[in-house]
């Protein structure tokens, strides 16, 4: 199995990155990650300032993949995820959902242990791995890895975990992928800036849809389909992430734009992945029972 080091990242993804590996469809590859602070913060009194944000948001790769073209779409299977034996998070004035209420720069570390993230004395939470950043090359100026877009990117959405399928653009020769800012667990939302940061490894499938483009970032798992869109705000968003299902329905199924409406109005559920990255990201989920029988639905059935 071809295994990229975490030696190997860009802190923005752009058509300009040169390949560290290539890969063929129906490869699986193992992505070592930093974490989001580059692994930098290793005890309470290490700060975020001390950082900088050239170091913030590393993302292994660009993987090469054989055969992917422009107007291809680069299906990426999460087969695995693996952290480290402890997280870090911060809260930082000026920062996050609540970065105008915190007075000073605050840095927690979060041990890891039979199967929990241990955030203090009697609070414990599941371990629920996901990953923050995952996107192809965009077309034109390359993208900071801290932000989301077309491309896909920093969506942070906690349901890009083990078992789940991310389906992106393909916009240059080889789509140029890369990953990493794990989690060990996060909220919807991300509202402090963080979830528990982790450094550890990913090993996906990556497969090459030929001829299909999706309307926006797609992530698939056994009970949803959910289509993810980053705009300037929450209300920008939403309008996008729901034009983007409304029109990809009614191109799949052939129904009347307020049919289509109507429906989403009862099976499609608007909800947030992030409020605190440059542009915010909303996600629109469609239960796969309604997705199989519109024909929306991408993954194999499992």
């Amino acid at each position: 199995m071809l295994t990229i080091p975490d030696t190997k990242v860009v802190y923005a993804i752009g058509p300009e990155n040169k390949p560290v590996a290539t890969c063929h469809p129906g490869d699986t590859i193992t992505f070592e990650t930093k974490d989001c602070f580059s692994n930098q913060i290793q005890k309470e009194s290490d700060l975020f300032e001390s950082v900088g944000w050239a170091a913030i948001n590393p993302a292994t790769g660009p993987l090469f993949i054989e055969g992917a073209v422009p107007g291809d779409t680069l299906k990426v299977t999460i087969q695995d995820i693996e952290i480290r034996s402890y997280g870090v998070m911060v809260a930082v004035p000026r920062l996050g959902a609540f970065g105008h209420l915190v007075d000073k720069s605050t840095t927690k570390i979060v041990p890891i242990e039979n199967g929990q993230a241990r955030f203090s004395t009697g609070i414990s939470f599941a371990l629920d791995p996901m990953i923050g950043v995952i996107g192809t090359a965009p077309v034109g100026d390359a993208v900071p890895c801290g932000t989301p877009g077309p491309h896909g990117g920093n969506m942070d959405t906690r349901h890009i975990r083990k078992g789940a399928t991310v389906y992106l653009p393909v916009n240059v020769p080889g789509a140029l992928l890369c990953l990493g800012d794990l989690h060990a667990v996060m909220a919807d939302g991300e509202v402090v800036v963080c979830g528990v940061e982790v450094a550890g490894k990913v090993s996906a499938q990556v497969n090459v849809l030929k001829a299909i483009v999706l309307p926006c970032p797609v992530v698939e798992d056994a009970e949803n389909t959910y289509f993810l869109c980053s705009a300037g705000d929450l209300d920008e968003a939403s309008n996008q992430v729901l034009e983007s299902a409304l029109y990809h329905i009614m191109s799949r199924t052939g129904m009347a734009l307020s049919e289509v409406a109507m429906l989403l109005s009862l099976t499609g559920h608007l909800e947030i992945s992030q409020v605190v990255d440059p542009l915010k990201t909303a996600r629109l989920r469609i239960p796969a029972e309604v997705g199989k029988k519109l024909g929306i639905r991408l993954t194999a059935e499992r």
